[in-house]
C-alpha cells in the first residue's frame, strides 16, 4: 500500500470499535515502539485478543500484521527525517518547551501536514473538481469556524480570476444559498472533522437542489464525505494545542492552492485579464511607498523604487 497508514489509522478511528480505537491510540502516540512489538506484544498492550489487532490491520487494507508493521516503520522513518530538518527528538508541544522549540514543532507539524496532504491527494478526484468548477455558472462554499477561513480563502481567488463564487459563512444565509442551487453548479463544504452541523446541512440541502458537491475534510469516511460527489482530503495532525486549528488550517489552505492553481491553468487567458482588471480596480486603495528622509528615493525597504505595501510581487495581486 502506498497510503500513509498513520494518517490511515487517524481517518479511521471514528469508525472504529472501542478495542480496536485503543489499538488505534496506541499507534498514534508511539508508532516507533509498535514497530519493535510483535503482534502478541501489541495485543498485550492493548488489553485486546491478536484477533483484534488483525482485524484491525485488515480494515485499514493490510493484509495482516506483518504488513501494517512494515507500513508503520516506513512511516515513521519518513517522519523522522523531517524531524531532524528542524533539529527535534519530540514533535509534541509541552508548556515547558522553550520558544525556540515552540517555533520548530509548530513549523515542523505544518510541514508534515502539507507534506502529507500532497503525498496522498487524489490528483484524479482534483482533476475532477477542477473541470466542475471552469465549467460552473457558480461556486458556493461553505464553512464554519477556522474552516470558514479557507472557505472565503478559495472565494476570494476564486473572484479574481473571475469565476462567479460566494461565500456564506452565517449559516442560515448558507441554507437559503444552498437551497436555490441548481445543476451544473458547484458547492464546496470545508470541513476538517467533517461532522460540522451547519457545512453538512448546507451541502446536503445544495446536493438536493442539483449542484456538484465536493468536501474538503481530513477524514474520507465521515459524513460530509457521504454528502458529496468528490471528496477532497487533507492530512493534518492535530496536537493538544488544536484550539487555534493549526495543522488543518494550513493543510486545508495547501489543498486549496492546489485546486486554485489547477483552476487557473484550465482558464489562463480569462485569468490573466481578470487578474489585471482586478489588479487596476484595487491599485488606488494602496498606500504610496513610504520614502526615506535621506530623499534616496528607495521604498519601505525595498529597491530603487520601491514597489508599494509588503506582498506585492511584480504585478502584485496582494492585499
Amino acid at each position: 500500500m502506498s497510503v500513509d497508514v498513520l494518517a490511515a489509522v487517524r481517518q479511521a478511528l471514528p469508525q472504529l470499535s472501542a478495542t480496536e480505537a485503543r489499538v488505534a491510540r496506541v499507534v498514534m502516540d508511539d508508532p516507533a515502539r509498535v514497530v519493535d512489538l510483535t503482534i502478541t506484544e501489541l495485543a498485550a498492550v492493548c488489553d485486546a485478543s491478536q484477533a483484534t489487532i488483525a482485524r484491525f490491520c485488515q480494515g485499514l487494507g493490510f493484509s495482516g500484521y506483518r504488513e501494517f508493521r512494515l507500513a508503520v516503520a516506513s512511516s515513521t522513518s519518513r517522519e523522522q527525517v523531517t524531524r531532524e530538518r528542524f533539529e527535534l527528538t519530540e514533535s509534541e508541544i509541552d508548556p515547558t518547551d522553550t520558544v525556540q522549540e515552540v517555533v520548530a514543532k509548530i513549523a515542523y507539524q505544518e510541514t508534515l501536514a502539507i507534506e502529507n496532504t500532497a503525498k496522498e491527494l487524489d490528483v484524479e478526484t482534483l482533476d475532477r473538481v477542477v473541470a466542475a468548477i471552469v465549467t460552473a455558472p457558480r461556486v458556493d462554499l461553505y464553512g464554519a469556524g477556522s474552516s470558514s477561513l479557507t472557505a472565503q480563502d478559495l472565494q476570494q481567488k476564486l473572484s479574481r480570476i473571475g469565476i462567479t463564487a460566494f461565500c456564506s459563512v452565517d449559516p442560515h444565509l448558507a441554507l437559503a444559498s444552498a437551497a436555490l442551487q441548481k445543476p451544473g453548479n458547484v458547492a464546496i463544504g470545508v470541513s476538517h472533522s467533517g461532522l460540522t452541523l451547519e457545512t453538512n446541512h448546507a451541502l446536503a440541502v445544495a446536493r438536493a437542489a442539483g449542484a456538484t458537491t465536493v468536501a474538503i475534510t481530513n477524514f474520507p469516511d465521515s459524513r460530509i464525505a457521504a454528502e458529496s460527489d468528490y471528496v477532497l482530503t487533507t492530512q493534518a495532525r492535530e496536537s493538544l494545542y488544536r484550539s487555534g486549528a493549526m495543522s488543518s488550517r494550513i493543510a486545508q489552505l495547501a489543498l486549496v492552492d492546489f485546486l486554485f492553481v489547477r483552476v487557473a491553468q484550465q482558464m489562463y487567458d480569462q485569468m490573466t485579464e481578470s487578474l489585471r482588471l482586478t489588479y487596476e480596480a484595487v491599485s488606488s486603495q494602496r498606500l504610496a511607498p513610504e520614502r526615506h528622509r535621506n530623499g534616496n528615493g528607495n521604498g519601505n525597504g525595498h529597491g530603487s523604487g520601491g514597489h508599494g505595501s509588503s506582498g506585492d510581487g511584480a504585478g502584485g495581486h496582494g492585499a
